[in-house]
């Protein structure tokens, strides 16, 4: 695990950076167990290591691709804790160098692949058109998307995006993928009652349970993960602190199992 304490590229409301701690505490509660629902005890000493948080002693994008970079050098698989949805960008940088078959599976309410939002190309709106032009992957499939309009449409065509609409679930088949894959979940995926703190609330969305048989399902080599947008300013009662922490958990599951 690599904290990621940034959100500078938020385009409503900041927050999202205080996220990685309150992930991690949330993890290791006891208020629950370390087994995963694949039978994977996260307990065990040295089944996984935790990063820290990024420390940013110059530009944010090239000390995440640096960091990122560091640990796929050392053989390990990153799971990324955000931090808003822009920091995708520079930590795909660091994969792309290095995978260059990557099949992105992203979950979330909203495509992303904005040209520029507000004039800033590096939005938290923008990380997958900033992806999918410098071919850091070689396919991009978007599962629980609502809120998708003609400019994305027509972004999601100029660059091939598999796009999985919410009222096309459950996408079973569609997590068949073979060779590496790389998760990106924006916890705004979730419907708002599952996860309130978030920036950008959008009725509608997967449930936590939904969410785990997609995760599940997924057939790939995870080789790496960011879990982003958990907005802890926006939360009631820790609540999106866990189901945060859940997610994690059960993709560390996944990837170990």
């Amino acid at each position: 695990m690599l904290g990621i304490p940034f959100d500078a590229n938020s385009s409503f409301l900041r927050g999202a950076a205080n996220a990685p701690p309150l992930i991690r505490s949330a993890l290791h509660s006891t208020s629950w167990s370390y087994w995963t629902e694949l039978g994977v005890d996260l307990g065990v000493a040295g089944i996984f290591e935790d990063a820290g948080d990024i420390s940013f002693s110059g530009e944010a994008f090239p000390c995440i691709e640096k960091a990122v970079g560091e640990l796929l050098a050392q053989g390990r698989r990153p799971v990324c804790l955000g931090g808003d949805h822009s920091i995708t960008w520079p930590i795909l940088r660091a994969f792309g160098k290095r995978f260059p078959d990557l099949t992105i599976v992203h979950f979330d309410a909203h495509p992303d692949l904005y040209d520029e939002l507000d004039g800033n190309r590096m939005s938290h709106a923008c990380p997958f058109a900033r992806i999918m032009e410098e071919k850091l992957a070689k396919r991009l499939i978007q599962v629980g998307i609502r809120t998708m309009n003609g400019h994305q449409r027509e972004q999601a065509a100029r660059f091939g995006v598999e796009v999985v609409g919410m009222q096309d679930l459950p996408a079973l088949a569609e997590m068949q993928v073979g060779g590496l894959v790389y998760v990106s979940f924006d916890m705004d995926v979730l419907d708002p009652a599952f996860a309130p703190g978030i920036s950008h609330r959008e009725p509608g969305g997967m449930s936590v349970r939904e969410t785990i048989a997609h995760l599940h399902s997924l057939m790939g080599t995870i080789v790496g993960a960011d879990v982003v947008e958990f907005n802890p300013v926006q939360d009631v009662s820790q609540v999106t602190a866990m189901v945060a922490a859940k997610i994690v958990k059960e993709l560390l599951g996944k990837m170990l199992a």
